[in-house]
């Protein structure tokens, strides 16, 4: 095996072509005593568990739903998994199979896909072995072809072969999506002053989001946000905030891209501290892009089921 970070993607469309993939794969890693991590779909880890009988046990398994569903966290937590893990293996390699998780949200989709590109980058210097599984029964054409971009390598057939449509990290994300319509009485318009347009976020998610500790966490989330734009020389940005699929959404665009990486991935998210950080530990989901179009930053929590008041309005 060649040294270093392995990134590779797998298309399937059958429980065999997963399990063609898969069983090699954990097979190969136990017999040269390397750490197994399996992360995928409830029926693929009963599959899995079944054809590996009782090597089974030697294997990690986790729910995809659960441990893929914050994509910017998880270069985080596989560094961590291999830091744990190397001194312990022969070969200092760890193997992962890691499957996205299909939320059904395209900004959750959006997310994952630059989280793959990124992983290129956040993972660069490790040993982890990295497969990404795609069903291509359940997965739309658009996000197969940005897996093919995002990964140097694919494993068909049980054969390990380049990807001729793999991109460099900062290409593969693609330009950024286009922003939701809206009505000019919907914007807020910040022209500095961070005070008011958290004020204003108050206003609009209060009456949305669970509680008033989430709305003030909310609050704190889409101020650091503002605060990444700042830090970029980014004064003037349109806010609109608004429900949207059992979710209160804030999107922040501004006309002028940021200086730096073309988006926000796994790298930021990995490094307590940095200004987005704690955004994507207080929202369900985060997305970052830019290109000449300007930036565009998306954040969302879970919006307050109908019926439920806030205790104050009990």
């Amino acid at each position: 095996m060649q040294p270093g970070f392995r990134h590779q993607g797998c298309l399937y469309g059958s429980d065999a072509e997963f399990l063609a993939t898969a069983v090699p794969f954990a097979v190969g890693g136990l017999r040269r005593g390397e750490p197994v991590l399996v992360t995928t779909t409830a029926g693929n880890l009963g599959l899995l568990h079944a054809a590996m009988g009782a090597d089974a046990d030697r294997i990690a398994f986790a729910e995809s739903d659960y441990f893929g569903r914050r994509p910017a966290q998880l270069a985080g937590a596989l560094r961590r998994y291999w830091g744990r893990h190397r001194s312990t293996t022969p070969t200092g390699t760890v193997r992962v199979l890691a499957e996205p998780a299909r939320t059904g949200r395209s900004g959750a989709e959006s997310a994952w896909q630059r989280a793959e590109a990124e992983f290129n980058v956040a993972l660069a210097g490790t040993r982890i072995w990295l497969i990404c599984p795609y069903d291509t029964r359940t997965t739309g054409p658009g996000v197969v072809e940005v897996a093919r971009r995002t990964h140097p390598e694919y494993v068909v057939d049980g054969e390990v072969r380049p990807s001729a449509q793999f991109r460099a990290p900062e290409e593969a994300g693609g330009p950024a999506a286009a922003a939701p319509s809206r009505t000019a009485e919907d914007l807020f318009r910040f022209e500095g002053d961070l005070v008011a347009v958290r004020r204003h976020v108050l206003e609009r998610a209060s009456a949305l989001l669970r509680s008033e500790d989430t709305a003030t966490l909310f609050g704190i989330a889409v101020g650091e946000a503002i605060t990444y734009l700042l830090e970029h020389g980014i004064d003037r940005a349109a806010v609109w905030v608004r429900p949207a699929a059992g979710r209160v959404v804030c999107t922040l665009h501004s006309e002028r891209p940021v200086d730096g990486p073309a988006f926000y991935g796994p790298r930021a998210a990995a490094c307590p501290g940095t200004t987005l950080w704690m955004t994507d530990q207080i929202c369900e989901w985060l997305d970052v892009s830019s290109d000449t179009a300007g930036c565009t930053i998306e954040l969302a929590m879970r919006e307050r089921p109908a019926g439920v008041t806030h205790p104050a309005e009990g």
